[in-house]
């Protein structure tokens, strides 16, 4: 026991930058997946028959590719264009287009469940489509997507862990570093599990939460 206590101080440092990187790589991922997955919501229930089908188009094709291949594509393809970017900047970008088509359906089921009485109502009273959406359907909208979107924070903060396919020095990474120069396999990997149970349970409570408060 001492001894594992000796190995985990030891250890820990090391993995708590990588623990920094991973949320680093989250919170940048989940910002740019929110605003995309909106933009893809907003043109798929836009009644445009192309922006629609272009917004369908666009969804169906980033959820048929695997993330990984899409940060492969951005890491090692997009400098033959002229266009190099850190595996930082790549791993970000990566799964926040990734994960943009999750959250387009998530913001589209949620625009979608809004009682289309009211929408009638903000209709007769003059009001434009963009201030319809903007006073009356996203705010109601909003209340609706928050605990599925939670779930998606939770499964971002896990596939953040796809980033270091590409170098990015994050949890696992720097956790199979470790692993490999010390051999401490058992160890290193139940301290790297215990670090994202760490940061992914006040997201699991706060999705408990949002889905309590929802129901009342």
């Amino acid at each position: 026991m001492v001894e594992f206590l000796a190995r985990v101080r030891e250890y820990f440092p090391i993995l708590l930058q990588g623990a920094w990187l991973t949320i680093l790589v989250t919170l940048g991922s989940l910002a740019l997946s929110t605003v995309l997955g909106m933009v893809w919501a907003v043109m798929r229930v836009s009644g445009i028959p192309l922006l629609a089908n272009f917004a369908a188009g666009v969804i169906n094709l980033l959820r048929g590719i695997p993330i990984i291949v899409l940060l492969f594509f951005l890491y090692f393809v997009m400098p033959d264009f002229g266009i190099a970017l850190t595996a930082l900047q790549a791993g970000i970008l990566g799964l926040g287009i990734a994960y943009s088509a999750y959250q387009a359906e998530n913001f589209r089921a949620g625009i979608e469940a809004v009682d289309h009485g009211q929408v009638e109502a903000a209709r007769a009273m003059g009001m434009s489509w963009p201030l319809m959406m903007r006073r009356v359907v996203l705010p109601q909208a909003v209340k609706i997507v928050l605990p599925p979107y939670g779930n998606i924070m939770i499964m971002m903060l896990k596939d953040s862990s796809q980033a270091s396919t590409i170098t990015v020095a994050e949890l696992a990474l720097q956790g199979k570093l470790i692993a490999t120069s010390t051999f401490q396999n058992a160890t290193v990997f139940s301290l790297v599990a215990l670090m994202y149970l760490v940061m992914c349970v006040p997201l699991i409570l706060l999705v408990r939460h949002l889905e309590k408060r929802n129901k009342t």
